[in-house]
Parts: structure tokens; sequence; C-alpha cells
């Protein structure tokens, strides 16, 4: 009968002991690697982009400032992001620009650092103003990105002077246009972007977007048209033909250089119609 020796068996205890500390490091370094998917990864340039940006550079166009010809009752407004720094917003009042969109958020690691300042400032003199998201449809679920995006600038209050948040869904500054999903995937994360944020405040958000990205991501879906407001770029003389399912457009962005900011945009109706969209 062979002899018990003790260490031996500290030996096999000190050896047990490493491999669950083992599994227990891995097990947590899974957990956290999960978390991280959920929430989003960090995105390397996030304040190069702003409402136009991608369309700009994608789809070009006329960008000469000027007002465009032959329009009914319009109400001028602009959008901003951290890429304007602090906004001179009495200038911009004083121009007769009434109504503003506010970058707040992208994916679910930006915030704008001029939000502030931007939003605060467009309402202290006057301006009805909202915020925005740019979306990133690869880097987490639309849900994930309507709740950031509430909880960092996005939200809304039937104070007369907020306008319902806007989802600025454009090209992909970081890959692949249509962020590697297929049309009826990018459709699915739209719908859980909007629901989530109807569910959180109440309002349908607003869809900026082109009709080129629309009719190559979306498969031109027309599943948005009867219920969110639609907010379109197209730096020419007219708004041009509008994505599937609408018949019309709320906001026009007309120009990527007017005065003070660049980003320019018309109303589709004078400033009780901009009120009323902020009422709800």
């Amino acid at each position: 009968m062979p002899k018990h020796r003790p260490g031996t068996t500290r030996r096999a205890l000190t050896a047990l002991i490493g491999i669950l500390t083992g599994l227990l490091t891995m097990s947590f370094a899974l957990s956290g690697t999960a978390s991280a998917a959920e929430s989003g990864k960090k995105v390397p340039h996030p304040e190069d982009h702003w409402a136009g940006s991608q369309i700009l550079k994608h789809e070009g166009g006329s960008t000469t400032g000027e007002e465009p010809p032959g329009l009914l009752a319009t109400t001028e407004g602009v959008d901003v992001s951290s890429h304007q720094g602090n906004v001179a917003w009495s200038t911009l009042w004083n121009s007769g620009v009434r109504f503003a969109y506010v970058k707040a958020t992208e994916g679910t690691s930006y915030t704008n650092p001029y939000f502030s300042q931007q939003y605060t400032g467009s309402y202290n003199v006057g301006m009805i103003r909202g915020s925005y998201h740019f979306a990133l449809p690869d880097n987490s679920t639309g849900a994930a990105q309507a709740t950031y995006f509430v909880n960092h600038g996005g939200g809304w209050s039937r104070d007369g002077k907020t306008l319902p948040g806007a989802l600025d869904m454009e090209y992909n500054p970081y890959g692949s246009t249509c962020y590697g999903k297929s049309a009826s995937a990018m459709v699915s994360w739209i719908k859980d972007f909007t629901n989530t944020y109807k569910s959180l405040t109440g309002r349908d958000p607003v869809i900026y977007t082109s009709t080129s990205w629309w009719k190559s991501c979306t498969g031109n879906s027309s599943a948005f048209g009867s219920i969110n407001p639609l907010w379109i770029p197209r730096y020419g003389s007219s708004v041009g033909e509008l994505p599937a399912g609408w018949s019309f457009h709320t906001i026009w962005q007309y120009t990527s250089s007017g005065a003070t900011v660049g980003d320019h945009n018309k109303f589709n109706g004078a400033l009780d119609r901009v009120q009323a969209l902020a009422n709800g």
C-alpha cells in the first residue's frame, strides 16, 4: 500500500485552485465583452460627423448657400454639431433663423461637448430647437442608441419650444455604406430605434435621410412615411424625389454653406407649423 505524501495533496490543491481562478477570470472577461457589445464600441472621430457630412461627400450638389427660389411659406432653420463650436445664436436670430437642430449623440459612446451652449443658446434667443442622433447601426442595437440619445439630450417636453428628436440615417463614415446590413435588417434596426424613442418620450422621431441612401440601404422602404416626419438633405434648387412612403417633406436641408453656420434648412410651413410639431 503506497504511502500518503502531504506535499502531493498540497500540490493538487494548488493546481485545482489555479484552474478555478482561471475559469473565473475567463468568465468575467467574457461577461465584460458581452457588456461592451451591448453598449456599443467607441468610435474614432464622431466630431467630424454632422447631419449631411456624408451626404455631401457621397452625393455632392450645389452648396452656394443661396435661398432656393419659388418657395411657398417656409421657416428658416439651422443644424449644428461640435463642428461649429460655440454658435453666434443672436446673429442667426437677427438673420431670420427661427428653429435649430443640435447634434446630441453618436452611437452609444459620444456626446457633443458643445451641446449645452448650442441647445440652450438657441432656446435663449427664442428659437424652437430639437436634438438629433447620428446613427451607427453596426455599433449597437436601435433600442440601445435611442435610450442613449434620450439620456443625453434627446428628450422631449411639451413646452412649445422643443422639437421631437431626429434620427440621422446616412452613409457610414467608418465603413460600408449600409453598415453591413441587408435592407430588411436596416428597416428592423430603424424600427427598433423609433419604437424605443416613442416609448421613452411619447413622440415619433423625425427621420433625416437622403433618397439615394434610403433606396440603397432600406430597399426604399415605405414603412415610416405615414409615421415619422421627413427631414431631407438635397443641396440644389429643389427637394427632388422623396423616399418611398412620404408624400411631402417636413424639413429640407438645402445647403451646407449658409451664413454664420453652414447647414441651413427650410421648414415646410410657416412658424405656426414649426410650433405645431413642437407641441405634438
